[in-house]
């Protein structure tokens, strides 16, 4: 389960099958010159009110580069070994800051373009402002990944049926929706699934919702691949 929160680091030379891996990454950019790359393993900007960052925290990773039109249309080259455990996490991030209570929509609208191999999820990842909480929801996954917790059966909400798993990190709960099948394009309206986590399922109060994230949890992707994000927008109100 990755750890999203970006920490505060030194910048330094990155490791050397991270270097190599520049010149292929920022060659997947589309024709038009990017507004926005980077290769660096913590590397982040602002633009048009979201936050992009390349985030490759796991151990054991290749290389990645990240490119970005814009905070909704935006791309990463990855090269990861396949070897088990998630690398990096590449997102997007919409500010919330709202309690669930006072929000009366929270929505968002995703079209994704994904390689067919590997081992990597597409997931929105929605956090409080505390991390006592992590809500995941994937809207598609490839190869041999998988949730953590235990099984809490089936619910349709949002627009989507979801496998619903439960679990525990060790930092925060995490709570799991696995769409029942894959998706590179939709609508989610989420704050059907916070509620039914909070006044139906009771795992947790009114909650105040810090940040909305989506990009692609990255377990393997041997020989590069391009994960492109098409589309996104994330409304709050």
């Amino acid at each position: 389960m990755a750890t999203r929160t970006l920490r505060t680091v030194v910048k330094a030379l990155l490791a050397p099958a991270l270097a190599l891996g520049v010149t292929a990454g920022l060659a997947t950019a589309p024709a038009q010159a990017a507004v926005w790359n980077t290769c660096d393993q913590w590397g982040n900007t602002n633009l048009g009110g979201y936050t992009l960052y390349n985030n490759i925290w796991g151990s054991g990773p290749g290389a990645q580069c990240v490119w970005a039109n814009s905070g909704t249309n935006w791309g990463v080259w990855a090269n990861h070994p396949d070897t088990g455990g998630i690398k990096s996490y590449p997102n997007s991030k919409k500010v919330v800051n709202r309690s669930i209570s006072s929000l009366r929509t929270l929505t968002s609208s995703y079209s994704v373009s994904v390689p067919s191999a590997g081992a990597y999820n597409t997931s929105y990842d929605i956090w409080d402002t505390d991390h006592d909480y992590e809500i995941m929801l994937w809207v598609n996954q490839y190869g041999p990944v998988g949730p953590l917790g235990s099984s809490q059966g089936t619910v349709t909400l949002g627009g989507h049926t979801w496998n619903v798993y439960k679990g525990d990190n060790g930092s925060n709960q995490v709570f799991s929706f696995l769409r029942t099948s894959r998706s590179t394009s939709g609508t989610v309206d989420m704050l059907p699934i916070l509620r039914w986590i909070k006044d139906t399922k009771r795992w947790m109060g009114d909650e105040t919702i810090g940040d909305v994230q989506f990009g692609y949890e990255i377990t393997s992707s041997s020989g590069g691949m391009d994960f492109r994000t098409d589309n996104l927008t994330v409304t709050a109100g």
